[in-house]
Parts: structure tokens; C-alpha cells; sequence
């Protein structure tokens, strides 16, 4: 038999390419082309315009039968910053994220490799406007092959420490709350009588989720610059252990405001947040470089800070976070108009 020529069916609908990577076993689905550009001056406010004028698109290539649950992906859009490469928006099951760490990393990559960006000898800045503001990736670059990529944060600060909230089911929880490009809540795993690392994954996510509910209900989250950035993104389970030390800490990040996610990753702007956490707690020093292990797939990041600076009234830290990233393929998806499923689904 002579092999198949590959060709799209006919079809009425649009056709989005697209090219799949993973960080620490966290997916990002990088759109190629079909998506309109979204409208807007800034890339926070062409997240607006996506989220209210093209979440077809979000929801057909991050839900079912294209994607999955835990899907996440990237949309490259024309940035406003005169250092930027490239501006991106970052879209997921429940929505539109403000920052995204282990994307910053695969895309720093994909910069290179699809010609966005020429490489410049040993490592090469990628420059990425996100939502949050401008990411300074450094990527890896040795006999024509893009490797391990570095990034500096925006200034990522803590909001409070110490805060008690009522979690149903759990009662009062002390959480703290930290920004590292969007706002996470940090508890140790042990309160719930869990461990990261050995605990099923659904008591992980349960304990997070109703902590991520109850503080969104009983914590204000305020932002100095924007709005739009202030809100809690999800809940971060560590392992407690958040002095100083050359050992990894594992954490398990849970995000989504209401179809909750697990990050496979050690999660890049939870481990900037985490060590932006840290650092004010005294905890950390600038410069010294924490190993942080995912507790879902065993991967590793590094986090340092690398900079005090400041977020409006906040004293922050630029934090330094690095990680690996790979592809895992490309494809073309169709949308029938009338697939009774085009608007994607998810099994709950």
C-alpha cells in the first residue's frame, strides 16, 4: 500500500496550527497560526479582548476532544514594549492567566528555533510582554540546538503572611500570600495531615481548592498597577520546608477559579512568588539558589532573587527562575460548524 497523503478535510470553520511542548511535564500549546491578532494597545488589554471576543479559541484548542483538563497554552500576540520579542497571552481551562513560568520557558525555546528571535552565541535574550509585564528569558543556544532557559521576573512581592482563613471542612488555615506575576496562596501540605510527594493527588487538590475558595472570599487581593492582576490565581501545597537548604522542596500548585488545574511543573511564577515568599521572611538571601521539585512528575526548577526592588508600595525581588523544555509535536486542528461539540467540553 502506497503511504497515505496527508491533507485537512474540507471544512467551514477555521483551522488553528499549532506546535506542543512540555516543561516539566506541564503542556503548553503554542498557537501557530489561524487566531485573529486580538485587539487592544497593551498585551493586558488584548487579554480583555480575548477573553471577551475569541474564548472560541481558547476553548477549542485547551478542552476536550482537542485537549484535556490540564491542558495550557500560548497565543503570541504584537507587544507594546519596545524591548519585547514578542507579547503572549496564556490560556487554560477555566481562562486567562496573567503570568506563566514554565510557558516563559518553552517559549524562549520556540523564539529561537521558529526564528522569532537570532541566536546570539551561548545564551540569547528572548524579552516575552506578558500580561503581568516584560520577562527577560535567557535561553541556552550550543552547536544549533536551543537548551535551558532562564528567566527574570517581574518584581514579585509578598502581600501578607499569616492570614487565617475559614476553610470549610478544614477550619482555620494560616496561609500566606505572595505575587510572582500573579498571586498565589502558600500553606504547608502538613496542615491538612497530607505530604506533597506521597498523598493521593485528588486529597492534594481537595485541601487546595477549598483554600483557594475561601480566600478568595475572605481575603481582598489588591495590585498596585492593575486590576486586572489582582486576583488569586491558586493555592500552592508545599512540602514546609522554606529556610535555606541545597536540598529540593517540593510543592504542588492547584490553579483555576473554578475547574481547578494541577500544574506538573514546580510551577515557574509559584516558584518566583514562593521565593519572593521567602526572601522577606528572612529566610533566603539574595543570590541563594533553591532546587524546587515538582511533586507530580519529580522535575526541577531553580529560583534565586536576584534584585530587591520595588512594586508600588511593596518592597519585591526580581527572582531568577530556570527549567528545561521540550517539544512533543505539531498539529492542525478543525472546527466544523456543525460538530455539536465545537464550543468543547470538558468531563467532569
Amino acid at each position: 500500500m502506497s503511504a497515505l497523503k496527508l491533507r485537512l478535510p474540507p471544512n467551514d470553520g477555521p483551522v488553528l496550527s499549532v506546535v506542543d511542548m512540555h516543561t516539566g511535564g506541564e503542556p503548553l500549546r503554542i498557537v501557530l497560526s489561524g487566531a485573529p491578532v486580538p485587539e487592544g494597545k497593551t498585551v493586558l488589554e488584548k487579554r480583555r479582548w480575548l477573553r471577551d471576543n475569541m474564548d472560541w479559541a481558547r476553548r477549542m484548542l485547551m478542552l476536550e476532544p482537542r485537549g484535556h483538563r490540564d491542558m495550557y497554552g500560548a497565543l503570541l500576540v504584537p507587544s507594546e514594549e519596545a524591548e519585547a520579542h514578542l507579547g503572549a497571552l496564556f490560556l487554560h481551562n477555566d481562562g486567562y492567566s496573567t503570568m506563566c513560568g514554565h510557558a516563559i520557558i518553552a517559549l524562549g525555546r520556540f523564539a529561537l528555533d521558529y526564528g522569532l528571535v537570532e541566536p546570539q552565541g551561548p545564551e540569547t535574550a528572548v524579552n516575552i510582554n506578558c500580561p503581568c509585564g516584560l520577562v527577560r528569558a535567557h535561553v541556552a543556544w550550543s552547536e544549533g540546538r536551543s537548551g535551558r532557559v532562564r528567566f527574570h521576573s517581574v518584581p514579585a512581592f509578598t502581600l501578607c503572611t499569616d492570614v487565617t482563613v475559614d476553610v470549610p471542612g478544614y477550619g482555620e488555615v494560616i496561609v500566606d500570600i505572595a505575587y510572582g506575576g500573579a498571586f498565589y496562596a502558600f500553606v504547608s501540605a502538613e496542615r491538612f495531615g497530607l505530604d506533597v510527594c506521597t498523598s493521593k493527588t485528588r486529597d492534594l487538590v481537595d485541601a487546595a481548592a477549598a483554600v483557594t475558595d475561601a480566600v478568595k472570599a475572605q481575603v481582598k487581593i489588591s495590585h498596585p498597577h492593575s486590576e486586572d492582576l489582582a486576583f488569586l490565581y491558586g493555592t500552592i501545597l508545599t512540602d514546609g520546608k522554606d529556610g535555606y537548604s541545597e536540598e529540593p522542596t517540593a510543592n504542588i500548585c492547584v490553579f483555576g477559579d473554578s475547574q481547578f488545574q494541577v500544574d506538573r511543573s514546580p510551577t515557574g511564577s509559584g516558584v518566583t512568588a514562593r521565593i519572593a515568599l521567602q526572601y522577606h521572611k528572612g529566610l533566603i538571601q539574595l543570590e541563594q539558589t533553591r532546587t524546587f521539585k515538582s511533586a507530580t512528575t519529580s522535575t526541577l526548577f531553580t529560583g534565586k532573587a536576584v534584585q530587591e526592588t520595588t512594586c508600588g508600595e511593596h518592597k519585591a525581588v526580581i527572582v531568577e527562575v530556570a527549567g528545561h523544555a521540550y517539544y512533543t509535536g505539531t498539529a492542525s486542528f478543525v472546527l466544523e460548524s456543525d460538530d455539536p461539540l465545537k464550543d468543547g467540553f470538558m468531563l467532569k
